[in-house]
């Protein structure tokens, strides 16, 4: 009789397990299409059988049924610590890319706009004046195209420095967002420690603290490590950013203008204090561009700054000594034909001095008509170390830096699709196999069923129908 009841604790926890599984497979299709959603399955074990002692007909006993150990969570920390890694990478590369695009972009070469342009109008407009030294229309032909010239100086140096400013403000807006998401991921740690802790199910907390993490590495690189009570410390150069529950912030510090000359750093400003290291995200690509120029190998926006500044001042100097050694037609000697104003960058600095022809040396010392000096000018655009030569080797080095960041990109980009199409392969949903699960537990169900049913029909037989054969 004993054995004959715990074969309904047997069938009914066959149904309790079956009913899991079928809860946890409709969870699993529910969220196909979640972003972040990792698939989970129920995790069971056959109870034992009791051995109480020998009973007559009953030495082998079978076991007590099944128990429903817990709701397991099908992800992969190697496979999650690649994405993450891939995602620091490539929002890194990303962000490089876009801002060497769109400062190659606004170089505008080659083309009619280009500063290249502009510079051969005006060593040919030099030309006209020599064939032609007392034409005052190419007199003016001339100051007009020196002025273009400095005008595309003076907005393509501006042009720096505004993206220079929008970087800065983009890495500031996304420091802040890094400071939000390192509070959730800290009190997500708590509530989480606190559920596990009570012996609850914390899978949907878990996803939703990896999908955080991701966007701590998509902002600033870094690494996650695992503790034992089920929370995550989140490092930045191997300092915590997240520890536990407790979390620190950052701070972007440093110039608030290209012009400063200071570098932009990421500091802590909580704990112990000092510069943050990063080794990737889209705050650690902003902060190598925003870098003071230094020799060619500073960041990329005051490096280019530097560059306008100096083809405006070797253009001001060849020239000006050219022009000195002619005579204007009032007899000024050494006149200047290019100025640079202090306190301002030389790109944007540059002004033309003559105002007519009055002001342009095209006599020499007796005050007669002399195309030489002109003639002199118009060939400064070849001359080796010039204003041209600089510009040319500033505009095929950032189209090479323009390049090599956008193949990174789509190299970075790839990883980043392999690595989460790997972590998809076991943390996704795949529906056909839940549809299958769905149909395994479906009959495991009616079979427990079954067998609830039957032993009902024996209890019954033994307790309302034994021992009443043969009454009248």
């Amino acid at each position: 009789m004993v054995s004959t009841f715990g074969s309904l604790a047997t069938a009914y926890s066959g149904l309790t397990a079956a009913r899991a599984g079928i809860d946890v497979t409709g969870q699993n299709i529910a969220n196909a299409g979640t972003v972040g959603y990792t698939r989970q399955r129920v995790t069971q074990s056959a109870v034992p059988a009791v051995q109480t002692g020998f009973v007559r007909g009953t030495a082998a006993l079978a076991g007590q049924g099944v128990s429903v150990d817990g709701i397991a969570r099908l992800g992969s920390l190697t496979l999650d610590a690649g994405v993450r890694a891939a995602t620091g990478s490539s929002s890194w590369a990303q962000t490089r890319a876009t801002a060497l695009s769109t400062l190659e972009g606004g170089l505008q070469e080659p083309g009619k706009n280009g500063l290249a342009t502009k510079l051969d109008g005006f060593w040919s407009s030099w030309g006209d004046l020599a064939a032609h030294p007392d034409d005052p229309g190419a007199a003016s032909a001339v100051i007009a195209a020196a002025s273009t010239v400095a005008s595309t100086l003076a907005s393509g140096s501006r042009a720096v420095d505004d993206q220079w400013t929008t970087v800065r403000a983009t890495a500031a807006t996304q420091v802040g967002q890094l400071n939000d998401t390192a509070a959730q991921v800290a009190d997500l740690n708590g509530r989480i420690r606190a559920t596990l802790a009570g012996g609850g199910n914390a899978n949907e907390l878990l996803d939703q603290r990896d999908q955080l993490t991701q966007q701590i590495a998509g902002l600033a690189g870094g690494t996650v490590r695992t503790n034992t009570d089920g929370t995550v410390d989140v490092l930045l150069g191997g300092n915590p950013l997240v520890q536990g529950d407790t979390v620190r912030t950052v701070a972007l510090e440093g110039g608030a203008r290209l012009a400063d000359g200071q570098p932009v750093t990421l500091r802590w400003t909580s704990g112990s204090a000092g510069t943050v290291g990063l080794d990737g995200g889209s705050i650690g690509g902003a902060l190598t561009l925003l870098a003071p120029a230094s020799g060619g190998t500073g960041g990329a926006l005051a490096e280019a700054s530097a560059s306008y500044d100096r083809v405006a001042t070797q253009l001001a100097s060849t020239v000006n000594a050219a022009h000195a050694q002619g005579t204007t037609p009032g007899g000024a000697t050494g006149a200047p034909f290019f100025a640079l104003a202090t306190g301002t960058p030389a790109a944007r600095g540059l002004s033309v001095v003559p105002t007519d022809g009055s002001g342009l040396a095209t006599r020499n010392a007796a005050g007669e008509l002399d195309d030489s000096f002109a003639d002199a000018l118009s060939r400064l655009g070849s001359v080796a170390g010039g204003a041209d030569s600089t510009w040319a080797t500033f505009v095929a080095g950032v189209g090479s830096a323009s390049r090599t960041a956008a193949s990174e990109t789509t190299l970075t980009g790839l990883a980043l699709t392999s690595a989460r199409t790997q972590q998809q392969s076991g943390a996704g949903v795949d529906l056909d196999e839940e549809n299958v699960n769905l149909l395994s537990y479906q009959h495991a169900y009616q079979g427990a069923a079954r067998v609830l049913t039957a032993v009902d029909e024996m209890l019954d037989t033994l307790i309302n129908r034994v021992g009443i054969v043969g009454r009248g």
